[in-house]
């Protein structure tokens, strides 16, 4: 586990570029942070972040396997309602903005997709 870093995803993907591209590339981010043992504290998803937790995202199984390994998901419940898919939520823990600023304040080191 990292010191006491946490991700922030607000974007669903990573980069501002097809949603293509964009889903490789966040695929491939958390894999590394996976597979490399760099894993963060939490990761926080808010705002269009919050679609990569549910049915139909394509890194799933990135995201279980750093929640099995330790590593908090917040999903922004206000976001899931907005986008209607919080009954889809697949993995994480569907949390408020309150739990979200609680986990950022008490970063050591915050990295923003």
């Amino acid at each position: 586990m990292s010191q006491n870093t946490v991700v922030i995803i607000n974007s669903n993907g990573m980069g501002q570029t097809d949603v293509t591209l964009s889903h490789k590339l966040v695929k491939s981010f958390l894999n590394m942070l996976d597979l490399g043992g760099k894993l963060p504290k939490a990761i926080c998803f808010y705002a269009e972040g919050v679609k990569l937790t549910v049915n139909g995202s394509p890194v799933l199984e990135e995201l279980q396997s750093l929640e099995e390994k330790g590593t908090l998901l917040i999903v922004c419940t206000t976001c899931l309602n907005h986008f209607e898919i919080f009954d889809d939520l697949k993995v994480g823990t569907a949390g408020s903005m309150k739990d979200i600023v609680d986990i950022q304040w008490a970063a050591e080191k915050l990295i923003t997709l």
